[in-house]
């Protein structure tokens, strides 16, 4: 499955969960560090919104969250999903070499770890609203096995992700994941 298809898949899932939340549960404490639910909504808005211009071969400008009033942004969260998805899909994204937070890739491999990315900032999501998020468990194999080959040491920095934690034994394949990205499950 291509990275454009993950993402098919994947965004749309992650909007229909930010459309469930409610405004008191955007405090709830996320298994993401020190980030709480709308903490992890303004961090996927903002990057969304570089890396459309990104997978476009365009300088993004300044991003910024939406202001805080309270109420789940879902509008906006899904109008940044919506325009990243027809980025990713849009003429040469795949071949253009992007300049990405974490040095030039191809936009194809770049796709991948927005891919991993949202697999996980969902999976942060569900776990702390009690929401229900799944996704077929083979597309998330095809991310669990991107990641294991992509994620590099020097990318386990304690923040952007830390080291792999030991998942349960009765772990899904979404739970393995999120602990190859240092979560605790």
């Amino acid at each position: 499955m291509d990275p454009s298809e993950q993402l098919s898949a994947i965004l749309p899932a992650i909007s229909d969960l930010v459309e469930q939340i409610d405004a008191e549960d955007l405090r709830h404490a996320t298994p993401c560090a020190n980030f709480d639910v709308r903490d992890v909504l303004d961090h996927m808005i903002v990057l969304g919104g570089s890396f459309t211009y990104l997978f476009r071969g365009e300088e993004p400008p300044a991003q910024s969250a939406p202001a805080e009033d309270g109420r789940v942004p879902i509008a906006t969260f899904r109008k940044v999903m919506d325009d990243l998805l027809d980025a990713v899909r849009s003429d040469g994204a795949m071949e253009r070499i992007v300049r990405s937070p974490v040095g030039e890739m191809p936009g194809e491999t770049f796709a991948r770890l927005v891919a991993f990315d949202g697999v996980v900032h969902g999976w942060d999501i569900a776990r702390a609203t009690g929401l229900r998020y799944e996704l077929p468990d083979a597309l998330i194999g095809e991310v669990d096995s991107f990641a294991r080959g992509a994620l590099t040491d020097d990318m386990r920095d304690g923040e952007t992700f830390k080291d792999p934690t030991p998942p349960p034994d009765s772990a899904t394949a979404i739970e393995r994941l999120a602990a190859f990205s240092g979560r605790t499950v």
